[in-house]
């Protein structure tokens, strides 16, 4: 039983290798996908390269974490949100600098559960992003870098049916929209 586990392993990690050794990327990580959301409205989202982020480098699973279209749904989540909160009239412009998302893959405990992501708290959500918002006239409103995470993401529960994968990122986000614009509309 050992030795048919081994086989199995073995082939498995052979297949996985041949794949990588191809240098084919595909989804997110491929040299024509989309580094951007398609203009529409007055908050624009782009992104640098993907395969930089820590979501893909330090996931514990690089071929689990590329997998999916995560990056473009919280690109469509940031860019509705903030919409909502822009005053009229102003444009923003939005830059992921980097993403990490809520778990982590723990690859040593074995095949069999090296493709679940563990959700731990001290695995929070994180996220990097660069803005830039004008007024109607073209004035710079604000602009700068703000590093995003919930550290205490399992504590701010959610209801017990929630099974969007990307909930505590989501939420995190519409932590940063709140504080952002909240902030500086009482301040006027």
């Amino acid at each position: 039983m050992k030795l048919k586990h081994f086989a199995l392993s073995a082939a498995l990690a052979l297949a996985t290798v041949g794949c990588a050794s191809t240098g084919t990327a595909t989804g997110m990580l491929a040299p024509d996908a989309p580094r951007a959301l398609a203009a529409q409205g007055p908050v624009s989202v782009s992104w640098g390269d993907p395969a930089k982020f820590t979501e893909i480098t330090g996931s514990g699973n690089r071929f689990e974490a590329e997998r999916g279209d995560w990056l473009n749904k919280l690109a469509v989540y940031l860019r509705d949100q903030s919409e909502k909160a822009l005053p009229a009239g102003n444009t923003l412009s939005l830059t992921i600098v980097d993403i990490k998302r809520a778990g982590q893959y723990e690859p040593w405990y074995g095949i069999e559960r090296q493709n679940i992501r563990m959700i731990r708290d001290i695995y929070p959500p994180r996220m990097t992003l660069k803005f830039r918002e004008l007024d109607a006239q073209g004035n710079v409103v604000a602009e700068g870098e703000r590093r995003l995470t919930d550290p205490a993401f399992l504590l701010n529960s959610t209801p017990l049916n929630d099974t969007d994968p990307l909930r505590y990122e989501k939420r995190m986000i519409d932590s940063w929209v709140r504080r952002e614009f909240n902030s500086r509309t009482a301040a006027r």
